[in-house]
């Protein structure tokens, strides 16, 4: 386990600072706000702190109310909405400086047989291993980013997560439209194992990734590079995910992404995510601000 990943799963680790009430800190940012993906994963940490173990969560819907201020730790307080027999829910509110930033509910359902199981199929992707790590890919685009720090800052933001591209990013080629569909594969950059191999933390690790690379389709279809190029604004207004089978952070898993629209500022992005063995382990809805410069 790299110092990158320790450094994560130290930042997943809140403080139980009161009944129901969790402090999290915040890291440095690549850019002046708290990384959406954190926020939502801490989140999802307090809530499943307040639900027995057997029970992970099966989907979570959130709002990012403001730029949390990656400077000062967050305030989680959980409200436990109800516990039935088979579904349990959680609702989190996540305050910096006194205002609330994030809200978050989040579903937990204790695992079922069921008759009923079809998924659709994933789709051809080559090996992972075969495709350059982000140490290998970013710095042949480095003369797109708008300034030199950038580079740097995306590898250090990414140093948990060995994240590697099928598609060409949006920054590979800014000016030329492309289809709006991208896949990444992803894992942690080392095993998890003893006390921190737990199904929730597992699953609060790809809700933090899960924020990385969605709204990439949405820059693809009109040929911006993003905001390491500078040609766009943009930030997450909502988050949605489904987990629909046992997933391991750790293994890899393929990020299938597509923007099926984009309009008066707000882009959407799907995404689905695979196991490496072929299951569908994961559904994902975003839309964010998406706006162009220039």
């Amino acid at each position: 386990m790299n110092d990158a990943l320790r450094s994560l799963l130290d930042l997943l680790d809140l403080e139980r600072i009161e009944h129901d009430i969790f402090r999290g800190q915040s890291r440095s940012s690549i850019v002046p706000r708290v990384f959406g993906g954190q926020v939502a994963a801490q989140a999802l940490v307090a809530a499943g702190r307040t639900v027995p173990a057997d029970r992970p969560p099966h989907s979570l819907h959130a709002y990012f109310l403001r730029p949390g201020d990656p400077g000062a730790p967050l305030i989680y307080t959980v409200d436990r909405v109800r516990d039935g027999r088979s579904f349990t829910t959680r609702r989190v509110v996540a305050v910096q400086h006194g205002r609330p930033v994030f809200h978050l509910t989040a579903s937990f359902h204790a695992p079922e047989d069921s008759a009923l199981d079809h998924q659709e199929p994933m789709p051809p992707a080559p090996d992972p291993l075969t495709l350059p790590t982000q140490a290998e890919l970013l710095p042949r685009y480095a003369d797109r980013f708008r300034d030199p720090g950038v580079l740097e800052r995306l590898l250090e933001a990414r140093a948990a997560i060995d994240l590697r591209y099928v598609t060409p990013p949006p920054f590979a080629d800014p000016g030329t439209p492309r289809e709006p569909r991208t896949q990444v594969w992803f894992r942690t950059d080392g095993k998890l194992d003893g006390p921190e191999d737990l199904p929730l933390l597992h699953i609060c690790l790809v809700t933090y990734v899960s924020d990385m690379t969605l709204l990439d389709s949405v820059l693809l279809a009109h040929g911006r590079g993003g905001w390491a190029v500078g040609d766009v604004v943009g930030a997450s207004l909502d988050h949605a995910m489904w987990f629909h089978r046992p997933l391991r952070a750790d293994e890899w898993l393929l990020y299938d992404q597509e923007s099926p629209t984009a309009g008066g500022g707000r882009g959407l992005g799907v995404g689905r995510i695979f196991s490496a063995d072929g299951r569908l382990v994961g559904s994902v809805v975003q839309e964010g601000v998406v706006r162009g410069v220039g």
